[in-house]
């Protein structure tokens, strides 16, 4: 190795030079020991930094201590004097452990950090939020790895940052012991005065630092290990296992050219999976693929898939004995990690061999995340015999993260800065009960922050968290809430506890309310007297009355018919759900001969309508102006109409089709698209067929609700579920062909053959089947599936290469808003109803300009290729070419991509359609991005003052030589599309997550409401006071189980919303092929697709604009409520 030029013979210089590159942990200690014993340097702290910034000024190291001298100069740390008589003991090595360990020794303080291991073997790769990247930089990461965050990456193993900010760490005089096993605390002995300090019990117990006294912890030893004392609480979502396996990066031509995959999810797109499904049999819910060190790739696999394919032998209830390995056939697990990868790169990735861990095995691991853990407090106070302990949590001890949301590291350094603030408190003498106050009051914010909700100047980020987080109240919590957090003596506290989740007394007696509640409602209406629960009910005029006080608007009261109940009760249930949003819990039928038995069912509906209407003060002003439907009811009352639109554009769709083909078999193929499109231009013009609105038509079909209309079993009033006027267990709601579970406003139901499907297997006409050897396609620099040229994209969309294939969407299937990437089926919809829910101008939101998504020759073709004009105006055709991922107007800040330049680096001027909130989160996305290249400059900067290390960059050549073959600000396009698809797919997962947590709360709910209802029917050794106890008791859990309902739906908007987001993701890149093409080189077949992209484009943002209206609306209605 070569010498610098300007000290060829320095050893000093030769040692520190392999400190920075050493890429072992136990050689990282090594060449630091022998830095310092040839440099005759001892001791710790900031006093060993200077003693090395003295010794070591040549232009390499110079660089280096510029940038930590700028860290260490923050007002924060009050020139490294802050914590100057805190000792500290932080347990665990790991990202958050070294992190915290570096924020605690530029305040001063003696650290001390344990690690159990001596090698950091984790090849994972995390994703990293801009803050992070940030935050690396300034404490000179790219010294000690050239290749981190180069280009579009926005990633880095777990080992190649654990040495990073080990050497980091280790210069800043943290003290650093490998091998050695925290194992608990040991109280002070009690001197006199209350002298002496805290130990910890080590492993080995012969370590000299079972001496050490320190009087603070900070435990980043994982979810594991959490000190006594600390609390922990559960979340359960149904059953999730993860895979993650490596593959070996030679960093080859052919390797650098394969896309990553930022994320695709099912919840999104259903096709790519389903062709993966069908072509390997593997059954995933979601797939990421990031290259580093290794190629990483980290996927959630289905259990059945899992067993089918032999990797798991035999099925077990207990999660553990599942994944143990003993019943995981090792072998197969590694060819189904294998196949998962080659299939998803479009096997592009060239002789895939596995990297080995730890134990020389290849690097392949299937966990279970299915319960997630956090603790409820992030710090705690003990004192014994007059000593002081303060103890806190960083990583995953504190907060266990869920893998697929790439929270992890980030959310992790923000808890290490919070747990130094916390320190600093301390340090200052402020009042433990204050500093633990200000603690849990920081820490309610750590599980919603996300890159939207955070300070977008970055460049200003500190340990303080005003810097980092907005508007927030340090004083949320009060030091008297926090008594249970100061423990005194020697408390035995069973951590391992968990928070009791069970439903609280119910108090108050609901039954009675309710009862009082409708007869003021309905008192002076003609032919209605409520007096109880069953015959004051069976005409159907006390439902009418109940509805007309709050919404006149919607029934005719003096037209009712008392002498035809079941007819009375059909319109009403169906109005409820189509305009309340308020789902049928009995049938017609069942309603209009009220007996006994279901008293509770009617209850249970009544409960509904109490819910959606208690809030009006005053009866008699409600019935002067029609209530708007609360917001906890908006987004179901949403989703029926979208759901009924959906299938009535179905049914028109398949009618249409169905007389094209029988008038014109003869040029079926050519006059089956005029057909349509007359259709579609008809659609608005056309009453709805009478058979969806006759509810004489139901009852015929519908006998029982207590009966499963899958299963045939019995349905309990908190398990039952509705659509399309059928009953049934929740958990039968699925898909009739592939068993997918359905969620209202995301099914498909085909009257003709009486079954359910997901969107992507609703009854696909000829030549529809789903492909067999058709691979994923994923556009090159980003990877969520967003651009297939075979059909691996979305669901019901058949994407294949060619213009023609644009022009013939499927007749049968056009389920606008449902399935994503549903380009074909967007154009011929005619959503009347959909329509009318809001009618908004047409409002074309801006979209970025991705250039830089195909690095094999799409830049150039770009570059050279110019717009034309199709039909439009100049200003149409720049609005369409600012056509945004997600709307500027939204309300839900997840996942907004950035805002991009158009094909140059000069700023777009204002543009009319933007709103002012628009331009204003656009300024704060930006602050984002300037700080990023301010900060990518500086290291550019001085990266030409220094010179190049030839060895260091040899291994960056490819990546480098990619980088100069596209200029900065095209790289920059690639970056925050890349980012935009990381927030869908992270907000996809956020929401897939809280679904399956909301349905085993839903189960839960169901087994204690079967229990209720079974006591409540039976009509033996019932007192009356028991049986009202019950009654309020099973209205509570209805309360509970509509609550869950609305959210469920909430989530379901936001579903829609990424569906339709991602489709526009597609068309806008098939439009953007054919607006690059030279005029000349159409065909008269390609400027026919190009009309035809351009409608389905237009269509899916006004379908975008009806979603963003109807959230705005909710929140409006949330806020008068």
């Amino acid at each position: 190795m070569s010498m610098p030029a300007d000290e060829p013979g320095n050893p000093a210089h030769a040692i520190f030079e392999r400190f920075l590159r050493a890429g072992e942990c136990q050689e990282v200690l090594g060449c630091f020991g022998e830095l310092c014993r040839q440099l005759g340097l001892q001791g710790s702290g900031l006093r060993l930094y200077h003693g090395l910034k003295a010794a070591l000024n040549y232009w390499s190291a110079k660089a280096l201590w510029s940038k930590l001298d700028k860290k260490a100069g923050h007002k924060d740390y009050d020139q490294g004097t802050a914590c100057a008589s805190t000792k500290c003991l932080v347990v665990g090595a790991g990202p958050c452990g070294l992190r915290v360990a570096i924020e605690l020794a530029l305040l001063g303080a003696r650290v001390v950090l344990l690690e159990k291991r001596d090698s950091f073997s984790r090849n994972n790769v995390l994703h990293l939020w801009p803050f992070t990247i940030h935050d690396l930089r300034a404490l000179g990461a790219k010294k000690f790895y050239g290749r981190f965050c180069t280009g579009t990456l926005d990633h880095i193993s777990i080992r190649q940052l654990q040495l990073i900010l080990l050497k980091v760490a280790l210069l800043l005089g943290v003290e650093v012991h490998i091998n050695v096993q925290f194992k608990g605390l040991v109280p002070p002995a009690g001197k006199a005065g209350g002298q002496g300090g805290w130990r910890a019990v080590l492993q080995p117990s012969s370590s000299p630092l079972s001496h050490y006294e320190f009087d603070v912890l900070i435990s980043a030893g994982g979810g594991r290990f959490v000190p006594e004392g600390f609390k922990r609480k559960e979340t359960r979502g149904k059953l999730a296992i993860g895979i993650t396996t490596n593959f070996i990066n030679r960093h080859s031509q052919a390797e650098v050219e394969v896309a990553e995959i930022s994320g695709v999810a099912r919840i999104y797109n259903q096709k790519f999976f389903q062709n993966l499904y069908n072509k390997t049999g593997i059954d995933l819910e979601n797939i990421v693929y990031y290259k580093d060190d290794t190629h990483y790739f980290v996927m959630t696999a289905k259990k059945q898939s899992l067993l089918k394919k032999g990797v798991i032998l035999q099925d077990k209830s207990d999660i553990e004995s599942l994944l143990s390995a003993e019943n995981v056939n090792r072998d197969a697990l590694l060819s189904y990690a294998k196949e998962a990868a080659n299939f998803s790169t479009e096997y592009r990735l060239p002789n895939l061999e596995f990297a080995l861990n730890h134990r020389n095995l290849p690097d392949v691991d299937m966990f279970d995340f299915t319960c997630m853990t956090r603790s409820e407090n992030a710090a705690l106070v003990r004192e014994h015999n007059g000593a002081r302990l303060l103890l806190g949590l960083v990583g995953d001890c504190l907060v266990e993260p869920f893998w697929p949301l790439g929270t992890g590291v980030a959310r992790g350094f923000l808890a290490a800065f919070d747990a130094a603030w916390m320190v600093r408190r301390w340090a200052a003498g402020t009042p433990p009960l204050e500093v633990l106050a200000e603690r849990e009051s920081i820490y309610q914010h750590l599980s919603q922050t996300s890159p939207d909700n955070t300070n977008k100047n970055i460049s200003q980020y500190s340990i303080d968290p005003a810097t980092r987080y907005p508007n927030i109240n340090l004083q949320a919590i009060k030091p008297t809430q926090v008594r249970d957090l100061y423990l005194v003596g020697m408390v035995e506290v069973d951590h391992k506890r968990k928070s009791n989740n069970r439903l609280s007394t119910v108090s108050g007696d609901a039954y009675e309310e309710l009862l009082r509640w409708c007869q003021a409602s309905t008192a002076g209406y003609r032919g209605v007297a409520v007096t109880n629960f069953t015959t004051s009910w069976t005409s159907g005029l006390a439902l009418c009355a109940l509805v007309h006080r709050f919404r006149p608007d919607l029934v005719d009261f003096d037209s009712m018919d008392s002498q035809d109940p079941i007819r009375t009760h059909q319109m009403m249930l169906d109005t409820a759900e189509q305009d309340l949003g308020i789902q049928p819990v009995l049938s017609s039928i069942e309603m209009a001969t009220m007996a006994e038995p279901d008293r509770l069912g009617l209850i249970t509906y009544l409960s509904q309508f109490y819910e959606a209407f208690r809030t009006s003060p005053e009866v008699e002003e409600v019935s002067k102006k029609p209530l708007t439907t609360r917001g906890t009811r908006g987004a179901i009352l949403f989703l029926n109409k979208l759901q009924k639109s959906r299938n009535l554009t179905h049914k028109r769709a398949q009618d249409s089709a169905q007389k094209d083909a029988e008038a014109k078999r003869s040029c079926r193929d050519v006059e089956l698209d005029a057909g349509l499109d007359g259709d579609t231009l008809d659609t608005a013009l056309e009453p709805p067929p009478a058979a969806t609105t006759d509810p004489g038509q139901l009852p015929a079909r519908v006998e029982s609700s207590d009966a499963c209309y899958f299963c045939g079993r019995r349905v309990y009033i908190l398990e039952r579920a509705s659509a399309e006027g059928r009953f049934f267990h929740r958990g039968c709601f699925q898909c009739w062909q592939c068993g997918a579970t359905l969620r209202l406003g995301d099914y498909a139901f085909d009257e003709e053959d009486g079954h359910f499907y997901c969107s992507l297997h609703y009854p696909n006409p000829p030549g529809m089947d789903l492909p067999q050897d058709e691979l994923l396609a994923l556009p090159d620099g980003d990877a969520a599936a967003a651009r297939p040229p075979s059909d691996a994209g979305s669901p019901c969309v058949s994407p294949k290469e060619g213009a023609p294939d644009l022009l013939q969407p499927p007749p049968a299937a056009p389920q606008p808003g449902t399935d994503p990437g549903a380009a074909e089926d967007a154009a011929d919809t005619g959503d009347m109803e959909e329509q009318e829910l809001l009618a908004q101008p047409e409002g074309v939101v801006r979209e970025e300009k991705v250039p830089g998504l195909e690095p094999q020759g799409a830049g150039e073709e770009e570059e050279s290729g110019g717009r034309r004009k199709i039909v439009l105006t100049p200003l149409e055709k720049l609005k369409l070419s600012t056509l945004s991922l997600t709307s500027e107007a939204e309300l839900e800040p997840p996942p907004k991509p950035a805002r991009l330049r158009l094909q140059a680096p000069p700023e777009p001027l204002p543009a009319p359609w933007l709103g002012q909130g628009a331009w204003e989160e656009k300024e704060e996305e930006m602050a984002v991005e300037e700080a990023l290249e301010e900060s990518e400059s500086e290291e550019e900067e001085e990266e030409g003052e220094e010179g190049t290390d030839l060895d260091m960059m040899t291994e960056l050549c490819l990546d480098l030589g990619e980088e100069e073959k596209y200029p900065t600000w095209k790289r920059t396009l690639t970056r925050r599309a890349r980012e935009a698809q990381m927030k869908r797919f992270c907000k996809a997962q956020a929401i897939q997550r809280r679904l399956e947590e909301i349905e085993v709360t839903f189960q839960e709910l169901e087994q204690q409401g079967i229990k209720l209802e079974k006591l409540l029917r039976d009509e033996d050794r019932t007192l009356a006071d028991q049986k009202t106890q019950w009654m309020n008791q099973l209205l509570y859990l209805v309360q509970k189980k509509n609550g869950l309902m609305s959210e469920e739906s909430d989530l379901m908007i936001q579903v829609q919303e990424l569906k339709l987001e991602e489709q526009q993701w597609q068309l806008d890149q098939k439009l953007r092929c054919y607006m690059n093409r030279e005029e000349s080189l159409k065909t008269p077949e390609d400027r026919v697709a190009e009309q035809e992209i351009l409608a389905q484009l237009l269509d899916v943002v006004n379908k975008r604009n009806v979603l963003i209206h109807l959230q705005e609306e909710k929140r409006l209605a949330e806020l008068q409520a």
